[in-house]
């Protein structure tokens, strides 16, 4: 089934009819957001009630790998920013989506020497609030990484204008998620 090419091919959405690309993804967008951001006031509370665990518990992070995720996935982000800028001026959006792929799969691997490095030191979802969350917020997160990475690919194979308005804004959110997650986990004290 191929989606729409226009915004006159489309059911009135309301006000989500003027978003670019397909308004279920902008649904799909707000639920994630709900839930992280669940995910971060939850996080707040915990940290609120035992500052003492969660400031000992932080102290571990590698935050200069958490920079370079940030980079890593910022960078992505500006690529998947130039396909669509491509795809309007009917050139090909192909490199900067395979480009913004490479450094999802970056983080990815970058994430996962992380992961190695506290299950190494004995530290896993089990071992006090924060590492739940820290592992619950950060894994839910790299799914998201990888989802985003195939919906990327999706859009290299079907890159219609819609499709890749579709695409990138889904990897904005994804972007967005970590700009807010990765301060608040690693920086913020």
């Amino acid at each position: 089934m191929a989606l729409p090419e226009s915004m006159e091919d489309r059911d009135d959405w309301g006000p989500l009819s003027g978003l670019p690309g397909n308004p279920m993804m902008w649904i799909l967008i707000l639920s994630e957001f709900a839930v992280f951001g669940a995910f971060f006031v939850g996080f707040a509370i915990a940290h609120a009630v035992n500052p003492v665990s969660f400031d000992e518990s932080q102290a571990p992070l590698d935050r200069l790998l958490g920079g370079i995720n940030t980079l890593v996935l910022v960078t992505s982000g500006w690529l998947a920013a130039v396909a669509l800028r491509r795809k309007r001026a009917a050139k090909s959006p192909r490199g900067p989506l395979i480009g913004a792929m490479l450094l999802g799969t970056i983080f990815l691997a970058v994430k996962m020497t992380e992961y190695g490095q506290k299950f190494a030191a004995g530290i896993s979802i089990e071992t006090n609030t924060f590492w739940t969350l820290y592992f619950l917020m950060t894994g839910f997160h790299a799914l998201h990484v990888v989802l985003g990475i195939v919906i990327l690919g999706i859009i290299c194979w079907r890159d219609s204008l819609d499709n890749v308005e579709t695409g990138t804004a889904f990897w904005h959110m994804v972007d967005i998620i970590w700009v807010v997650l990765y301060p608040l986990v690693y920086l913020l004290r």
